[in-house]
């Protein structure tokens, strides 16, 4: 059975419907967010160095819950009413992913994955979508859409 091997909670500022999380090398990120992003396309998409993940919200704070595993953890189907859900692989060459806005660049905070470079097996979800859909459009909401992702490696 898999172990969990780290966990962070951080607050992420969505804006324009969207974020990432990216290698923070990034010289090792051959196109940085926001460029190649296909806004109001997949929830979850993967490309070199960073996850694209889109919001259902414009400009919001949103919650995320990172979990880093030393092995494929059981489907998180029953910690939550997700309303999307992705999966990916991402390669991180320095072990560290940045958060960044569509506008605002790299946010101040890192999810650490692993003391080295590595490939990662990912799965993502998201809770309160509706909800944020609605508060958004008269103001800007904090915490309503939660996000869990959980790493692993790739085999």
């Amino acid at each position: 059975m898999a172990e969990l091997i780290r966990q962070q909670e951080l607050d992420v500022e969505v804006d324009f419907y969207g974020f990432a999380l990216q290698d923070v090398d990034e010289n090792q990120v051959p196109i940085e967010y926001p460029e190649g992003r296909e806004a109001g396309s997949a929830f979850l998409a993967a490309r070199e160095g960073r996850l694209d993940i889109e919001s259902a919200g414009h400009t919001h704070t949103a919650t995320l819950s990172a979990e880093v595993w030393d092995g494929e953890p059981a489907a998180a189907d029953d910690r939550g009413e997700w309303e999307a859900r992705g999966e990916a692989r991402i390669h991180s060459p320095s072990g560290e992913l940045a958060v960044w806005g569509v506008t605002g660049g790299p946010m101040h905070t890192c999810l650490k994955l692993a003391d080295s470079g590595g490939s990662w097996r990912v799965r993502v979800y998201c809770e309160g979508r509706a909800e944020v859909r609605r508060s958004a459009q008269q103001g800007v909401p904090e915490g309503i859409e939660h996000y869990l992702v959980q790493f692993w490696p790739a085999r």
